[in-house]
């Protein structure tokens, strides 16, 4: 079972920015902590999926070049010869 470990950060923006976010989080009956916690999530999830799609796409591309056969393999110094 994963257990949160909450952690406190720190975060600067504009004073009325911050107090047009608290306004909203009011009216919706919520904190803007408990917002920012929300759009943390998604924001980390969304991360996750962009790097699972490069992952993706790395592959796709690779079995698109699987027919490319470069000849005979390079030494680590010829491959980083100038």
């Amino acid at each position: 079972m994963y257990t949160a470990v909450v952690k406190n950060i720190t975060l600067s923006a504009d004073e009325r920015l911050i107090e047009q976010a608290r306004a909203t989080a009011r009216s919706r009956k919520t904190t803007l902590n408990a917002e920012f916690r929300k759009w943390l999530e998604t924001y980390a999830a969304h991360a996750a999926k962009d790097r699972q799609q490069l992952v993706r796409d790395y592959d796709e591309l690779m079995k698109r070049l699987s027919y490319v056969r470069a000849g005979r393999k390079y030494t680590r110094d010829e491959m980083n010869e100038r």
